[in-house]
């Protein structure tokens, strides 16, 4: 089998081609939109590789968000009129019940919060700290994708973000509390 180039030259005048073939300038919405799904799970495999065996179950778990993630991308990348008939992978409320199943399961291992706490703690949960402004900032771009160009997103695509952030909270919060490392209580400088 012959081994394909990583470089097709095809991108070398700040054009790239979307999944239906069309090309498109690199600077569009849509491109930085993806291409923030891309960092962000970049970052996520970034915090994942951080994580301890004693955090398997979680681990195993993020995999899947990152093939979500790519799933969701991969929608991004093709214009929605085309989206059906190329029979992309899609984001369901399933993914987004085991999610929340997840967030429920680690924070019922958790002290309750009273105090807002500053992102860091262990090497790990600060990374996972970092995956989760990046959701926010995925997030955000999608909403003004979506207001911009009126495009039909797709489905459950804002549930998916906003869960994972939530997810990715609860997570570097659980992550601290099994590594033995105290959180750090916010407190407003007077």
């Amino acid at each position: 089998m012959k081994k394909s180039k990583i470089y097709t030259k095809s991108g070398d005048e700040g054009k790239t081609a979307l999944v239906s073939g069309n090309r498109t300038f690199k600077s569009d919405l849509r491109i930085d939109l993806y291409g923030e799904l891309d960092e962000l799970n970049s970052r996520l495999g970034y915090a994942c590789s951080l994580l301890t065996d004693k955090f398997v179950h979680e681990r195993t778990f993020i995999h899947m968000l990152q093939s979500s993630l790519f799933d969701l991308g991969s929608n991004m990348a093709c214009e929605f009129e085309n989206r059906e008939k190329y029979n992309l992978p899609q984001i369901s409320q399933n993914i987004v019940d085991k999610i929340e199943k997840e967030i429920d399961r680690m924070d019922a291992e958790l002290d309750e919060l009273k105090n807002f706490i500053l992102p860091g703690g262990s090497l790990a949960s600060a990374a996972v700290h970092l995956a989760r402004t990046g959701a926010r900032n995925v997030e955000r771009k999608l909403v003004h994708y979506e207001n911009v160009t009126q495009e039909v997103l797709p489905q459950f695509s804002m549930v998916f973000l906003n869960r994972i952030s939530d997810y990715f909270f609860v997570l570097a919060r659980y992550i601290n509390k099994l590594e033995g490392v105290k959180e750090v209580v916010w407190k407003p400088e007077r």
